[in-house]
């Protein structure tokens, strides 16, 4: 995955912040006993994966053909096939 700068885009940065967001939200209202409040913070965290989504639908996230692996070199290849 490191080498793919897997998630190193503006919509998965978005998304990921808003959700962390969210998440810490619903935690507090949970550790608070409120329901209300915890269900709030979920709502935040759909809120953060569709904004990834919409983003990453308008061209700010990780382009369609850079999910392709990564060619073997010869070396690798012929320990392979052994």
């Amino acid at each position: 995955m490191a080498g793919s700068s897997h998630g190193h885009t503006p919509a998965a940065w978005t998304g990921v912040t808003i959700a962390f967001i969210g998440f810490c939200v619903a935690g507090a209202f949970m550790v608070m006993a409120q329901p209300a409040g915890f269900w709030a913070g979920m709502a935040i965290v759909v809120i953060g994966g569709v904004v990834g989504w919409i983003m990453s639908a308008m061209g700010m996230g990780m382009p369609k053909d850079a999910h392709k692996p990564l060619a073997v070199s010869q070396p690798e290849q012929a320990s392979a096939k052994s």
